[in-house]
């Protein structure tokens, strides 16, 4: 297939979800979603709290199905969760018990010399040289989310789902954690799917920023970011983008 005819490697399409509500009433939570994501594209998807951003995620990621609409991967209909999408949370998943070598080299099912050297190789690529033994008890919350991102890499995954991955860091951990994943992004192509809250994060990182409707949440309005990397985010072009994008979320700048 030639790459004008390529599909894109991820069409939302009609993308809608509802659930329970008491006496049996639908609670409308997604409404009417299209989206489009290229091959190795970084979109950003911001929006207000409660508007269902955890859910529409979870609908990407092949976690839950949605009620109407199409989601396709490459142009067939989403395979559910495996190795060829892998999602990295504000929540953690990192196996306590389980020293950083041995996360990393979890699932993986080549010889025991060879997976032990990737896992060595993607400890280095993340700064983890010489914590290679220690147990997530010793490492610090950044270091922890160093070990998330080299067990998601390390898998080779075609996208990686981001959902507020840095959020639970401090803003100085937070800075470098995102250098850090745009550094490895800038080794190996992946197309990235980010949910945040967070517009200096979608300003710093993303391609292309979309930003959702309150609930029953759609897609208000879309940006594009044609600025190479790394980016400032203080200058007149990002702080138009930002107003714009405050503004959307319903958030006027002061004068």
């Amino acid at each position: 297939m030639s790459a004008e005819n390529k599909p894109p490697k991820i069409a939302v399409n009609g993308l809608t979800k509802s659930f329970k509500a008491a006496k049996g009433k639908l609670l409308p939570v997604i409404d009417g979603v299209d989206f489009d994501v290229a091959e190795g594209e970084f979109v950003a998807i911001v929006g207000p709290s409660g508007c269902g951003k955890s859910t529409l995620m979870n609908i990407l990621a092949g976690f839950e199905p949605p009620g109407g609409g199409a989601l396709l991967i490459d142009g067939q209909p989403h395979p559910g969760p495996g190795p060829q999408g892998i999602v990295i949370s504000q929540h953690g998943s990192v196996f306590p018990w389980l020293t950083v070598q041995q996360n990393l080299m979890f699932g993986l099912q080549g010889d025991k010399a060879g997976d032990t050297a990737l896992a060595d190789h993607y400890a280095a690529m993340v700064g983890l040289t010489g914590f290679e033994n220690a147990y997530p008890h010793e490492l610090s919350g950044g270091m922890l989310k160093r070990v998330e991102l080299a067990r998601a890499f390390i898998v080779k995954p075609e996208i990686l789902y981001l959902d507020e991955p840095f959020s639970a860091l401090d803003a100085l951990m937070n800075l470098r954690m995102r250098n850090e994943l745009l550094r490895i992004l800038a080794e190996e192509k992946h197309t990235v799917l980010l949910i945040t809250h967070d517009v200096d994060e979608a300003l710093y990182m993303a391609d292309r920023i979309l930003v959702l409707s309150p609930r029953p949440t759609r897609i208000q309005a879309r940006f594009e970011l044609d600025m190479p990397h790394p980016r400032r985010l203080i200058s007149p072009e990002m702080d138009q983008l930002r107003e714009a994008i405050l503004k959307e979320l319903g958030l006027e700048m002061p004068a």
